[in-house]
C-alpha cells in the first residue's frame, strides 16, 4: 500500500455521494464489553440482520478480531459475505474506516483521517484508541488501495455528508470541538475537507441531535438525498430539547445555497421516542474507567436519518416505536427508485450509534466524475 504525499483534489480525486454505486460495504463486529451489553452479544445479533440485509443489495466486508473469527464465520453464513481478520477497539466503522474517494478513471484511494476516539481524553468513550486508528489503514491495506493520511486532522465520517457534487454538510458541534482540532480555526478545516474530499461549500449546521455522544454527528441529525435535497430530523415539540436544535438547522437550511447555487430542498423526518435503556440493558454493560458509562436516565439520540444508502436499497433502523410506519413512508417517497428495508436498530443504538455509523461504502470502479 501506498501512503501519498499529495491531496485528493490535487490527484483528480473526489468522494462520491452515498447513493452512487457501491462495490462493497464495510462493517466492524461487536464484542466490546464496556460498550456493548451481555459481551457484545445481542449486538451481534443486530449487526448479523444488518448486515443480511445489505448483502441482498450489495457484497458485505465484516472485520473481525482473532478471539471472534469462528463465531463472526458461523453468524455471518451468506454468499454475498466476506469475513476478514482486522483487530480494533471498537465497531464503528464509518468514523474508524477510509473515507473512500474516486477519479474518472474509476481508480479508487482511501482519507485516512486521525482518530482519537470522539474527543480523546477531553470527552472521548473510551482510552485508549490506537488499534482503532489503525483500521483504515488496514481496509486500505487489504483492498490495494493508495491512501492518504491526515495526521494534522482528526475526523471521523459520521461528521460529514456530500452530495457528489461539491456540498459538504457538517455540525460545529463536532467539527469546532475543541477535543478535536483546537489548533485549526472554521477557514482551515474547510480546506482540509476542500483538499481532501473536493468540496467547495460546507455548510455549517450549529448542532447535532441532543445528547449524541459523538458530539452532535451530522449522519444521526442530517443527510443528503439527492442534490439539492436533504432529510433533516424533526421535532414539533416546543418542549423536546431537539427543539431548538432543529428550528436552529432548518434557519441555516432554507438560507444556503450550495456548489451549484441551489436552494436546499428540505425533508423532515420524526424523531422515535424519547428512547431509554433500560436498568437491566444498563446493568448488563461492564464498567470500565475511562469509558462512557451507561445511565438509564439519559436519554438516547435515537435517528431515522441514520440509514445507509446502498446499491437499489435503503437500509434504517426500526424501535418498534410508534413513528415506525412513518419514517419507512417517508423514505420510501423520497426513495421511489429504491427497495426501503427496516432493521431493528434498538441494540446499536445502545452501543451509541445506529445504521449508518456502523457502515462504509466503497464506491464501485465505474464510477464516473
Amino acid at each position: 500500500m501506498t501512503t501519498l504525499t499529495t491531496t485528493p483534489r490535487a490527484d483528480g480525486f473526489r468522494m462520491p455521494a452515498e447513493w452512487e454505486s457501491h462495490s462493497q460495504t464495510w462493517m466492524v463486529w461487536p464484542e466490546r464489553p464496556d460498550n456493548w451489553r451481555l459481551g457484545g452479544k445481542p449486538a451481534q445479533a443486530a449487526f448479523t440482520a444488518v448486515a443480511r440485509a445489505i448483502a441482498e443489495f450489495e457484497p458485505v466486508t465484516v472485520g473481525v478480531s482473532a478471539g471472534q473469527y469462528e463465531n463472526a464465520c458461523e453468524r455471518l453464513t451468506h454468499a454475498n459475505i466476506r469475513v476478514v481478520e482486522i483487530t480494533t477497539d471498537d465497531a464503528w466503522v464509518r468514523d474508524t474506516g477510509p473515507t473512500f474517494v474516486t477519479n474518472n478513471s474509476g481508480e479508487v484511494r482511501g482519507v485516512d483521517w486521525a482518530f482519537n476516539a470522539w474527543g480523546g481524553l477531553n470527552g472521548g468513550l473510551y482510552a485508549n484508541w490506537v488499534r482503532d486508528d489503525q483500521v483504515a489503514r488496514k481496509i486500505l491495506q487489504i483492498e490495494g488501495c493508495a491512501r492518504y493520511r491526515t495526521d494534522e486532522l482528526i475526523l471521523e465520517g459520521g461528521s460529514i455528508h456530500v452530495d457528489g457534487e461539491g456540498t459538504l454538510i457538517t455540525t460545529e458541534e463536532c467539527l469546532l470541538n475543541p477535543n478535536r482540532n483546537p489548533h485549526l480555526n472554521r477557514e482551515q478545516i474547510e480546506q482540509y475537507l476542500a483538499d481532501h474530499l473536493t468540496i467547495d461549500t460546507v455548510i455549517w449546521l450549529p448542532d447535532g441531535l441532543f445528547n449524541d455522544e459523538t458530539d452532535g454527528h451530522v449522519d444521526n441529525f442530517c443527510c443528503y438525498v439527492r442534490p439539492g435535497e436533504v432529510l433533516l430530523a424533526w421535532t414539533d415539540d416546543a418542549n423536546d430539547p431537539n427543539y431548538p436544535r432543529c428550528q436552529a438547522a432548518m434557519r441555516v437550511l432554507e438560507s444556503v445555497r450550495d456548489a451549484k447555487g441551489r436552494q436546499l430542498i428540505v425533508h423532515k423526518m420524526p424523531i422515535p421516542g424519547p428512547l431509554y435503556a433500560s436498568d437491566e440493558e444498563c446493568a448488563g454493560v461492564d464498567l470500565v474507567a475511562g469509558t462512557q458509562e451507561r445511565d438509564p436516565s439519559i436519554r438516547l439520540a435515537g435517528s431515522y436519518v441514520n440509514f445507509l444508502i446502498v446499491n437499489g436499497g435503503i437500509i434504517a433502523p426500526k424501535f418498534d416505536d410508534p413513528k415506525d410506519a412513518e419514517a419507512e413512508a417517508i423514505l420510501r417517497r423520497l426513495f421511489p427508485e429504491h427497495r426501503v428495508v427496516m432493521v431493528p436498530g434498538r441494540e446499536i443504538l445502545l452501543g451509541g450509534g445506529n445504521i449508518h455509523c456502523i457502515t462504509q461504502q466503497q464506491p464501485g470502479p465505474q464510477i464516473a466524475g
